[in-house]
């Protein structure tokens, strides 16, 4: 019997399982309190959105507000554009004619004077008569050492002269004239103090020291410094000696304390080897750059032309490469002599000024460019250096203090006196190198020669500062250049400003200074002391000083004293004082090469070239500084503190304001230094103008625009060349 069971399609389904806890039951006051609270945060919700939304309104019609009132601004700045451009270019020009004219007169009157000397000295730009002065210098037979030292002295001067004209030089024909000159000069200097050298040398034994019984002699000037030791005694317990009159010293080992030779030290205050190091290795050609004169491009350097580089008729190509295979065939006999003689002269000289018609419109070209988009200038190209041997980078690094030769001779046949007669062997291959290290040149020994280097040690030139521990480079005659490598034991004592070393041969030697070493900026400040008169104060990154511009006239203030006492309080040119500080190492200024050492601001050069200008129309009446927004904003805007100023007082620091300038227009900024953002909106209430001038022209007093209108043009000159030779805009 079947039995069918019958079951429920509910009972095949499995159960929900169902919690056995249930929440508490709410009362009513519950209930109303979280409705309340719901009912709260709903409405806080809708006030925040209805605040955001009448808070984005009120940015939007502010942000339509300013776009209108921006607009009507530039529309009045393009109704006065041209009139106030007008009015710049002129003042530019006004000037820059009155500079040119100056200059030359001035240039005029010093070659009058010199004519009217009537002295013996060549007039550098007469060929002929360089070439007979070195033909009659050349064969003059005087070796007295103190009439040979007045002769270098005027040679040196020549050098100076030739190497000005160089610079100037525009035509490749003249360059290699003045090279060939420079290059004979310099030989012939080294050659005097060699035959100087060898005669003092001959003649030791007439001038011994009763306490070493050798010979020790030291002789001064405006631009050597000669120390000779001869080696009569030949003691084997002989060191080294120290010349304490000048602090120059020296460590000799055994083998030479035993042997016939003498120890020269000179100190030639000039450095010839650098200029040859530099015409060498850095055959490069810099960009050119735009003028700040116009929109001419004026090449940065004129290198010797190569080939297929300038085209030039047939006979001056075939007139150049003879003239260069001469001064080429000169810098070999200078490079030899175991290095100790050098000249050069770099290969490249600045562009003629050009006559105010040639110049044309300035700020109109400037702007033009800026307008076209000309915002950056072509990437300098450096030399390759062999960092292997450690090769000094003559850009990286400045030679400062002259050179110091340090040689070793076999020293000259002394006189024997017998019967009243004196006898001398002569000798007639002049003042001989003593070999050192010894070459062995039998293979067949199986030690080789020991030869442990040799020490010396100088005391800092008093008219340098060094602002690191000096470095030491030796000359590497074979490869014309400055190396690191070879140089042993170190010791900088900074107290007795004194640096000793020990390297394996008797080579020349130099101190060097990182170039770019107080590079970046820390801040900077042009602030006027009257009229025609102003102080700029820049704070380095080692160093802080100031120059006074008065006129055409600059003078150096620093609490510095060491290395900086012949310049401090001393009035020069702007030119000279920038020479003057470089060879000191005091290094504020720019090249082409400083940006591939130095981290910058970005800055667009032009629009920063004419802020500097229109900052030089304007520093009798008002005070310019550094601004933190300057590194801010972007590359084609600067940023700058500035504020109508008189008298020497310091500028208070509360009437500083911000003024944006760009390429199109200037304007006056409503944030200020102590802002916590930058932002470019415009001072409320204030214009926006073409040029600089005459944005600052609208918050300044009466008395100060008559000021601006009262600058003598060579102070305008003055400050505009320390402000394009630095830069603070772009380096700060």
């Amino acid at each position: 019997m079947v039995t069918w069971t019958l079951h429920s399609r509910f009972s095949m389904a499995p159960k929900k399982a169902t919690s056995s806890k249930k929440g508490p039951k709410l009362n009513k006051a519950q209930k109303a309190k979280l409705q309340q609270e719901d009912e709260e945060r709903r409405l806080r919700e809708e006030e925040e959105v209805r605040v955001q939304a009448e808070k984005e309104e009120q940015e939007r019609l502010e942000r339509e507000r300013k776009e209108k009132e921006l607009e009507i601004l530039e529309l009045r700045d393009l109704d006065r554009r041209e009139d106030e451009l007008n009015e710049l270019r002129h003042l530019l020009e006004d000037n820059h004619t009155a500079v040119t004219k100056w200059k030359t007169d001035a240039e005029e009157k010093v070659k009058w004077e010199k004519y009217m000397q009537s002295d013996d000295t060549p007039d550098p730009t007469v060929q002929q008569d360089v070439n007979r002065y070195i033909s009659l210098w050349r064969d003059d037979p005087e070796i007295n050492i103190a009439l040979v030292l007045k002769q270098c002295k005027v040679a040196l001067q020549l050098i100076e002269e030739l190497e000005v004209l160089l610079r100037e030089a525009t035509n490749p024909q003249e360059s290699l004239k003045y090279q060939e000159a420079i290059i004979n000069l310099q030989e012939l200097v080294h050659a005097k103090h060699i035959l100087t050298t060898e005669d003092a040398l001959k003649r030791a034994n007439a001038n011994i020291d009763t306490e070493t019984g050798n010979m020790q002699t030291v002789v001064k000037d405006d631009n050597i410094t000669l120390c000779l030791w001869a080696n009569l005694k030949k003691n084997p317990r002989f060191k080294g000696l120290t010349f304490e009159e000048v602090g120059h010293g020296f460590e000799l080992p055994k083998q030479l304390a035993v042997s016939d030779i003498a120890v020269r030290i000179l100190h030639t205050r000039y450095d010839h080897l650098s200029l040859l190091a530099r015409m060498t290795h850095l055959r490069i050609h810099t960009p050119s750059h735009r003028s700040l004169m116009g929109g001419e491009e004026i090449p940065a350097d004129t290198a010797v032309p190569e080939q297929g580089e300038t085209k030039v008729d047939e006979e001056v190509k075939v007139d150049d490469e003879t003239q260069q295979q001469r001064v080429d065939e000169e810098v070999k006999s200078i490079a030899g002599s175991e290095g100790q003689k050098s000249a050069a002269s770099v290969r490249s000289g600045k562009s003629s000024t050009k006559s105010t018609e040639e110049q044309g419109s300035k700020v109109q070209t400037e702007v033009e460019a800026l307008d076209e988009g000309d915002l950056t200038s072509p990437p300098v190209e450096l030399p390759m250096m062999d960092h292997g041997v450690r090769v000094v980078d003559l850009m990286q690094y400045t030679p400062l203090g002259g050179v110091h030769y340090y040689d070793v001779f076999h020293l000259p046949p002394q006189a024997h006196h017998v019967n009243g007669w004196e006898i001398r062997q002569v000798l007639n291959k002049g003042l001989q190198v003593f070999p050192y290290p010894v070459e062995n040149s039998n293979a067949d020994d199986k030690e080789a020669l020991t030869c442990p280097p040799i020490g010396v040690s100088v005391t800092l030139p008093d008219s340098v500062v060094f602002l690191e521990t000096p470095r030491v480079a030796r000359w590497d005659a074979a490869g014309k250049q400055w190396r690191m490598d070879g140089i042993t034991d170190i010791l900088y004592e900074e107290e007795e400003a004194k640096i000793s070393f020990k390297m394996d041969s008797f080579q020349a030697f130099v101190l060097m200074q990182e170039t770019y070493v107080n590079f970046p900026f820390q801040s900077w400040e042009l602030r006027p002391s009257g009229q025609d008169s102003a102080v700029f104060t820049i704070n380095g990154a080692l160093i802080d000083l100031s120059i006074t511009i008065q006129g055409n006239q600059c003078m150096l203030l620093s609490e510095q004293d060491r290395g900086l006492s012949h310049l401090i309080g001393k009035w020069m040119t702007s030119p000279a004082l920038q020479r003057a500080m470089l060879n000191a190492g005091i290094n504020i200024f720019v090249n082409e090469y400083t940006d591939k050492y130095v981290s910058n601001c970005g800055k667009d050069p032009l629009t920063e070239h004419a802020a500097y200008e229109q900052m030089a129309l304007f520093a009798s009446a008002c005070a310019f500084s550094w601004s933190k927004w300057n590194a801010k904003c972007d590359a084609q805007h600067l940023v700058i503190q500035v504020c109508e100023h008189h008298g020497p007082a310091p500028v208070p620091k509360d009437s500083w304001s911000l003024y944006l300038l760009g390429a199109q227009r200037s304007q006056k900024l409503e944030i200020t230094e102590r802002s916590t953002d930058f932002s470019p909106d415009h001072y409320p209430g204030s214009e926006i103008h073409s040029t600089f001038i005459h944005m600052l022209q609208d918050s300044m007093s009466i008395d100060g625009i008559a000021r601006t209108r009262e600058c003598n043009y060579l102070f305008v000159d003055a400050v505009q060349s320390l402000l394009c030779a630095t830069r603070p805009l772009m380096y700060s």
